[in-house]
């Protein structure tokens, strides 16, 4: 089946999304293997290739995809956009967030940095915070509630690109517009106030698609008291503090 070559992909390329994947509820599974799928497919493009126009074309047929299936045209022959294409079809996600997902990509083409605070947050949202809103969408999660989930998956993907600070540098990149310990760490901790924000408030049908923020907390508050860690490629969590991270979250406690 497709979806099962989706979670191969995700197991393969993104090994705590697979992790997450595992540990939801059965039903949720196939939903979610498919989306973080397509993310892995649109976060790699940019870096498979030196050529940016290769890199945008690679880009531009994703968001070619998932236009069409909009469209309610036939989907392309591929493990990923056959899938992919029948949930926009089913009115399941919302095609515009996917597409703001691959076009957010274009940024990790370039070596430009960010042109101000506005500029990364707005990144977060369409990657991180977008792929989260679509997963909780797949789930059945209702527009009363995006605010909430969006806040998960905006964290969560603050602590994952400070994580990845030092090898966007060491690839030309200038990720951090400010890396002033005291920035990273007050970074870090508009990490933390999105995330209680959003606690508490998105309901148990749609909690499945927050598991793979689970990391977010621990890491992002390990930022804040010792900032340094990013610079020096030291963010981690113990073994115990991210299998009970993960647990819990199955259960529904995030």
């Amino acid at each position: 089946m497709s979806v099962d070559a989706c979670a191969a992909l995700v197991e393969r390329g993104d090994p705590e999304r697979f992790a997450a994947l595992m540990a939801a509820p059965v039903a949720a599974r196939g939903a979610l293997a498919v989306l973080y799928a397509y993310n892995l497919e649109i976060a790699r493009a940019p870096w498979v290739t030196k050529e940016p126009m290769i890199a945008e074309m690679r880009l531009q047929w994703w968001r070619d995809i998932v236009a069409e299936a909009a469209a309610g045209k036939p989907a392309r022959a591929h493990e990923v956009a056959g899938p992919l294409s029948a949930m926009i079809g089913q009115g399941r996600v919302d095609a515009a967030v996917l597409d703001r997902m691959a076009e957010a990509r274009r940024w990790d083409i370039y070596t430009d940095a960010f042109a101000d605070e506005a500029a990364l947050d707005a990144y977060l949202e369409d990657t991180a915070a977008g792929l989260t809103w679509a997963s909780a969408q797949a789930l059945g999660a209702g527009p009363g509630t995006e605010a909430a989930v969006r806040a998960y998956g905006w964290a969560m993907g603050l602590a994952n690109f400070l994580r990845a600070v030092p090898e966007l540098e060491s690839r030309g990149r200038i990720p951090l517009l400010d890396g002033r310990p005291e920035a990273v760490a007050a970074l870090a901790q508009r990490g933390l106030d999105r995330l209680a924000a959003g606690r508490g408030k998105v309901p148990a049908a749609a909690r499945p698609a927050l598991i793979a923020c689970h990391m977010a907390a621990p890491l992002l508050a390990q930022v804040v008291h010792e900032p340094q860690r990013v610079a020096d490629g030291a963010m981690e969590v113990s073994e115990f503090t991210r299998r009970w991270g993960l647990l819990k979250a199955a259960f529904g406690r995030i």
